[in-house]
């Protein structure tokens, strides 16, 4: 089957059953033309809890469909593959949080968005790569333990040096992949081009870069910027997307390590079996434990500091 059959079946069965898709930017082309909204997982997240409808189809990775589920309880969320999960979401569990907690009494549990409900339910506040730096600064709190992402954390304490911030040996197995020689690599080979990279990339990256913003701030930074050749430091669909909104603009991407095969599962057949079985009435929701849907309130706490 072509890929614009598929996606008008995909568009059928919306249509037929009221689902909503949100897809997140990393998706390929053609889930993202069919999708009825793209952003990050926070922006997904809202657009879940604000949209109308009650079914709601995220095509990301687990932990996005947890956090809708979170910030909309009353509606049916589903995860088009099931199987597509996040290591850095992973890699810790709430009792080695709540250890390293213990460490430093008094400190707050500062937990990025890109982790699961279980460990959301232990952490004080969680954040996004936008907002993370005005929310730790916004903090009663002096000390700070900051989950999963080492890299972001330290961005985060470079931008907010008068709080004393922990950090964990985690972070974004694709992000961190990438080394100060490829940058230095890539800018040798395209002198003109400015670099745009997300702030989950090490520090010998984020502090050699020209603009350092989440997906959703480097796109919109691409797209309005006057200049006309871009290093991108994030994944490869959004080089993608941005030459499909600039054709008149160059991208080029910083490392051809910066591909998600978490992200990449999804397909739009995926898309199609899902929406097909949410219409048969046979497909699997996202559900919390009892212990998960405490996660609610460090997202609530995000939203009070302005997240």
């Amino acid at each position: 089957m072509q890929t614009y059959e598929l996606q008008q079946k995909i568009l059928a069965l919306k249509q037929q059953t009221g689902l909503k898709i949100l897809a997140h930017s990393y998706q390929a082309h053609e889930i993202i033309e069919i999708a009825d909204a793209v952003g990050d997982s926070f922006q997904l997240s809202k657009t879940a809890r604000d949209c109308e409808g009650d079914k709601i189809l995220l095509c990301g990775v687990r932990f996005m469909a947890e956090t809708a589920k979170l910030l909309a309880p009353e509606k049916q969320v589903y995860l088009s593959a099931e199987e597509a999960t996040c290591p850095m979401a992973e890699q810790f569990t709430p009792e080695e949080i709540l250890r390293e907690k213990a460490k430093h009494p008094g400190c707050a549990v500062v937990a990025y968005i890109n982790t699961t409900a279980a460990l959301k339910a232990v952490c004080d506040v969680c954040v996004t790569s936008s907002s993370a730096d005005r929310i730790v600064r916004a903090l009663d709190a002096e000390e700070i333990l900051f989950i999963p992402d080492r890299n972001l954390g330290d961005y985060v304490r470079r931008l907010v040096p008068e709080k004393k911030i922990h950090l964990l040996q985690g972070g974004c197995p694709v992000h961190a992949a990438v080394t100060g020689e490829e940058l230095a690599h890539a800018k040798q080979l395209h002198p003109q081009a400015e670099v745009l990279v997300h702030p989950e990339c090490r520090p010998e990256v984020t502090q050699n870069a020209d603009f350092v913003g989440a997906t959703s701030a480097i796109l919109e930074y691409a797209r309005k910027s006057e200049k006309t050749e871009f290093i991108i430091g994030t994944e490869q669909n959004i080089v993608t997307a941005l030459q499909y909104d600039c054709p008149d603009k160059r991208f080029y991407l910083l490392s051809k390590k910066l591909f998600c095969a978490d992200m990449r599962l999804t397909t739009l057949a995926d898309v199609y079996n899902m929406a097909q079985a949410i219409a048969d009435g046979t497909a699997e929701e996202i559900t919390l434990r009892a212990q998960e849907q405490g996660a609610r309130h460090a997202i609530d706490e995000m939203l009070r500091l302005g997240g």
